[in-house]
């Protein structure tokens, strides 16, 4: 049996952020992941899932030393966004408005899996537990177990739950969620873009679903198709030459020609821990809150969780005040950010006209609203 003060189960981006985090406070730590991230070879394809990280992201990936690594990798930086459904009612965001080189990076989420676990090896406090799911959790206040599947035994004095939207840990503590399903999948498409475009990202919003483009590196790109389930099923079973012609089609013009890599799909349910922390477990990321994947703000919100759950450690230590205080610092920011994101979908989904007028004349209003404008990109960028 092997004695943990903490035990994080799931090592993807936001459970290897927080296990370094704890590690770098001194704390004896174990991070569980079943499946070991594959190492990068700058020959791969690009992967289909990737974030777009803000400026407060890169902030708390620099103080775990992890950004660097990231960087040797594969990391886009843009400068622009642009959101329309209206061609003459665009608003556009400019890194210039703010004098920044950049508004944030489109990275390959295991860029920044790889980049983080690369840091494992500096602290001597800090075990990895790679190729070995969980078997059984017995939870309780400063005295839980994990049994691993090959009978592998941890003791830990808190359990953190970081495995995701269907997480085990938030299941076995007996934290329900408040969910619902948007009625829509979500298409990516990587493509090869026969126009460079390397530093915007934008968001063209239709009455069947938004449409949207993130930069990936050396001319290559993301598609981002949102429409119903039918449709998308469709869409996948078109060949690369049949999908092409579909995006030529239902695509703004100017993306230009594309030649599609590979494609993937995933449905769109938003998801609310009832509490955050419960019976021994506190939970972070995806396994509290699933956002609406419009803004690209879901790793964002779970690299806040982690700064806000390590500065409530810091000054309270590994208690239940601490435990208190970061869900009554991180629920609301969370809460507002997936009501943001609903209101702004559904907003868009309706096709009354007298709605299509009014918000395309907030588009455009808001695209000359000055320093309202600067303050929504701030909070966006995650800049403090």
């Amino acid at each position: 049996m092997e004695q943990y003060e903490i035990v994080v189960v799931g090592g993807g981006m936001v459970g290897a952020a927080l296990a370094l985090g704890l590690a770098k406070q001194g704390r004896s730590v174990a991070v569980i992941e079943k499946f070991t991230p594959k190492p990068f070879e700058q020959a791969q394809a690009m992967d289909l899932r990737v974030s777009a990280i803000s400026h407060r992201s890169v902030d708390l990936l620099q103080s775990l030393n992890a950004w660097d690594a990231i960087q040797d990798t594969r990391v886009c930086p843009y400068a622009r966004l642009e959101t329309w459904e209206a061609d003459n009612c665009r608003i556009r965001f400019n890194a210039d408005e703010l004098a920044l080189p950049q508004l944030g990076y489109i990275v390959e989420n295991r860029m920044i899996q790889l980049g983080l676990w690369a840091q494992f090896a500096r602290f001597e406090n800090l075990k990895v537990i790679e190729g070995d799911g969980v078997e059984s959790l017995e939870l309780a206040p400063n005295d839980s177990s994990i049994t691993l599947e090959s009978g592998r035994v941890l003791k830990a004095r808190l359990v953190v739950g970081a495995d995701g939207a269907n997480s085990r840990v938030r299941q076995s503590a007996g934290i329900g969620i408040t969910a619902w399903d948007y009625r829509q999948e979500c298409m990516l498409i990587n493509v090869e873009t026969e126009l460079p475009q390397q530093d915007i990202t934008w968001q063209w919003f239709t009455p069947s679903g938004p449409r949207s483009f993130l930069p990936l590196c050396g001319n290559q790109g993301s598609l981002v198709w949102y429409d119903a389930p039918k449709r998308i099923r469709q869409l996948k079973n078109m060949n690369p030459a049949q999908l092409e012609l579909e995006i030529a089609t239902y695509f703004p013009a100017e993306l230009g020609k594309v030649k599609v890599l590979q494609h993937g799909s995933f449905p769109l349910t938003r998801r609310h821990a009832q509490s955050y922390h419960k019976q021994g477990c506190v939970i972070v990321g995806d396994a509290a809150h699933t956002i609406n994947p419009l803004a690209g703000q879901g790793v964002n919100l779970g690299f806040k969780d982690v700064e806000t759950l390590l500065e409530c450690f810091e000054s309270k230590g590994v208690t239940q005040q601490a435990l208190v205080q970061y869900e009554r610092l991180r629920r609301p920011d969370n809460l507002l950010m997936q009501t943001g994101m609903d209101v702004f979908y559904k907003g868009f989904s309706n096709t009354l006209p007298p709605l299509m007028f009014a918000r395309n004349a907030i588009l455009k209003l808001a695209e000359h609203s000055g320093p309202i404008k600067q303050q929504v990109l701030k909070y966006a960028i995650g800049l403090k």
